[in-house]
């Protein structure tokens, strides 16, 4: 399964925004972007169409996609009801590996993608290894039977403690080990630090 093996910490500097809890630190750090001319202290003024392609990378990077995937999931977007740029936001969060890490069984996407990959996880009952299958309402996510004796889930409070405020469209039981789908993810649930329009006007040109 094709996948971005770069590291997170230096994609996290390229966009500027923490794409991993291990990238705050980093960031404090280094602030700068990698490379010679930012080390020189090199600073081009920004156009309107790198600001457009950065905010697409920083959002593609951050829910984990390969460049085909996020524009096919631009298409789609374009072609539903509503603001192309929520809609989007809306099919990225219901992604499952988003799921998995929305209800605190993964510290991040990566590693939530990697659980789903792996085959921790069943969806209505059924074994799943598709980490951007798409949830609906009613759909529900739980830990294999087989999976939930391994160390990672015995000591899950340990790794990935329970989340300050779940979205209101999941409903996490964390010692059943399950993740309910009960609503529709709305824009303000999404990523905050996210400017979509940017994104539109990207993919409009």
């Amino acid at each position: 399964m094709a996948r971005d093996t770069q590291s997170i910490v230096k994609m996290s500097r390229r966009e500027g925004y923490a794409l991993h809890p291990k990238a705050h630190k980093a960031l404090v750090k280094r602030s700068a972007t990698p490379g010679q001319q930012a080390n020189k202290g090199f600073r081009a003024k920004a156009s309107q169409y790198s600001l457009q392609l950065r905010e697409k990378q920083k959002v593609k990077r951050l829910y984990g996609l390969l460049e085909k995937q996020f524009s096919n999931l631009m298409k789609e977007a374009v072609r539903s009801e509503g603001q192309s740029g929520e809609v989007l936001l809306k099919l990225l969060e219901l992604r499952a590996d988003n799921a998995v890490y929305r209800a605190g069984f993964a510290m991040s996407r990566r590693a939530s993608r990697q659980l789903v990959t792996h085959g921790h996880f069943m969806l209505n009952g059924r074994r799943v290894d598709i980490p951007s299958i798409r949830l609906k309402p009613g759909d529900v996510l739980e830990v294999r039977p087989k999976s939930q004796k391994s160390e990672y889930f015995k000591n899950l409070d340990d790794v990935s403690p329970a989340a300050n405020e779940l979205p209101g469209w999941l409903k996490v039981d964390r010692k059943k080990f399950t993740c309910t789908v009960v609503g529709v993810p709305t824009r303000e649930e999404a990523e905050a630090d996210i400017n979509e329009q940017l994104i539109v006007e990207y993919y409009s040109r």
